[in-house]
C-alpha cells in the first residue's frame, strides 16, 4: 500500500508475514486434530468434543460482547434450545447430525423476538434481562411432555451405531463446527460489519451519528451469536445422547464462556481459543477437587480480570505485536521513505 500522504510516510496495514505463517501452522494443526480419532482413545476426543463446544460458545459470546459490546449472561437460553431442537427434529424423523444445522437456524429465529424485547435494556438491564429470557425459555421448555418435561429425554436415532463410529463422529462434526465458527467470525469482523461493530461498542451514540445503523448491527451478531451456540447445544445433545433441561439451561454455560473470554483476551479473535486451553487444561487438572474446582477458577479470573485486563492474548500481541487472526488496521511506518536522504560527497 501507498503511504497516506509525503509529509506523513506511513501505510496502514492488516496483515503480515508472521501472520501467514502461523495460518500455515493452524493448517497444520487442524489436520492433525482430524486424524486424533485414528490415534487416541475415544475417551480422549469425548474430552476434545467438550473443549470444542467451549470454543465455540466462547466465540459467540466474545463476538456478541468483545465485538459488539453486549455484555448477556443469557446465552444458555441458545445452547437449551438449540439441544432441544435436535431432539425435537429427532421425534419427527429427522437423523440427528442432519438436525443439527436446522437447530442452528432455530436458534436465529428464536432470537429474532428476542433481541427485540432485549435491545430495549442497556447496560447491566441488559445482562441481567438475558439472564430472565433463559429462564423463561426454561420454563416454557418443561411444560411439553413430548420433550421429556422437567425430567429430560433420551436422544433417538443415533442408538443403532457403532459407539466408536459414533463417537469419531461427534469429534470430527464439532471439530468442523469449531473451524467454521472462527472462520466465520473472521470474515465477519474483516468486512463493513466488523467496523461497525467496533465503533457501536465504542460508542454507540458518535457510531449512530457518524451514519452507522447500531440495531441492524447489533442484531446480526445477536442472531449469528445464537445460531453458534445452538449448534453447540445440538453438539452436546449427541454426543451425550439425552438431555436435562436444569443442566443444558443452567447459567454455567455463560460463566465458562466469559470466563474463557476475560482470560484468553476479550475483544481478540484468539482470546476464546486460549481461554478455552487453559480452561480445558484446568479443567482436566482440577476435576477431583470438588467444589474447590469451581473457586479456584473464581481466583483465576478475578486476577486475571485484575492484572490481565486485555487477557493472555491481550498481553501477547501488546508485546510481540503478533496477530493470528488480523481484523484489525495497523499503522507502520514506511521506513524507505523516512529515511533522510544521502548527503553528496563532497571533494
Amino acid at each position: 500500500m501507498k503511504p497516506l500522504s509525503p509529509s506523513f510516510p506511513a501505510i496502514v496495514v492488516r496483515s503480515g508475514r508472521d501472520s501467514k505463517t502461523w495460518a500455515v501452522l493452524l493448517a497444520a494443526a487442524v489436520v492433525a486434530l482430524v486424524a486424533m480419532p485414528y490415534m487416541a482413545h475415544t475417551g480422549t476426543t469425548s474430552s476434545f468434543v467438550m473443549f470444542f463446544v467451549l470454543l465455540i460458545t466462547a466465540s459467540m459470546w466474545n463476538l456478541l460482547a468483545g465485538f459488539g459490546g453486549m455484555v448477556s449472561i443469557g446465552q444458555q437460553a441458545y445452547v437449551g434450545i438449540g439441544a432441544y431442537s435436535v431432539l425435537a427434529f429427532a421425534n419427527m424423523g429427522v437423523q440427528p447430525f442432519l438436525a443439527l444445522p436446522l437447530a442452528a437456524l432455530t436458534c436465529a429465529v428464536f432470537a429474532i423476538p428476542t433481541s427485540w424485547l432485549a435491545f430495549r435494556l442497556r447496560g447491566d438491564y441488559f445482562a441481567v434481562g438475558t439472564w430472565v429470557i433463559a429462564e423463561v425459555y426454561r420454563l416454557i421448555v418443561i411444560r411439553f411432555a413430548d420433550l421429556g418435561g422437567a425430567s429430560g429425554k433420551s436422544l433417538p436415532g443415533l442408538r443403532g451405531l457403532d459407539p466408536v463410529f459414533r463417537g469419531a463422529l461427534v469429534y470430527w462434526v464439532a471439530l468442523a463446527l469449531a473451524v467454521l465458527t472462527i472462520l466465520g467470525c473472521y470474515l465477519l469482523l474483516r468486512g463493513r460489519t466488523g467496523l461497525a461493530l467496533t465503533a457501536v461498542r465504542d460508542d454507540e451514540t458518535a457510531a449512530k451519528a457518524n451514519g452507522v445503523d447500531v440495531t441492524r448491527s447489533k442484531r446480526l451478531v445477536y442472531l449469528v451469536s445464537a445460531a453458534g451456540c445452538g449448534a453447540a447445544g445440538g453438539l452436546l445433545i449427541i454426543d451425550a445422547l439425552s438431555v436435562q433441561p436444569e443442566a443444558i439451561f443452567s447459567v454455567q454455560w455463560s460463566a465458562y464462556m466469559i470466563f474463557i473470554v476475560i482470560v484468553g483476551g476479550i475483544g481478540y479473535l484468539e482470546g476464546p481459543l486460549i481461554g478455552a486451553i487453559v480452561f480445558f487444561v484446568l479443567q482436566q487438572l482440577l476435576a477431583g477437587y470438588g467444589s474447590w474446582y469451581l473457586i479456584i477458577l473464581g481466583l483465576i479470573g478475578a486476577a486475571a480480570a485484575i492484572w490481565l485486563p486485555h487477557g493472555i492474548w491481550g498481553k501477547i500481541t501488546e508485546k510481540t505485536g503478533v496477530q493470528l487472526f488480523p481484523v484489525t488496521y495497523r499503522i507502520k511506518l514506511d521506513e524507505p521513505a523516512v529515511r533522510p536522504p544521502a548527503e553528496p560527497v563532497r571533494t
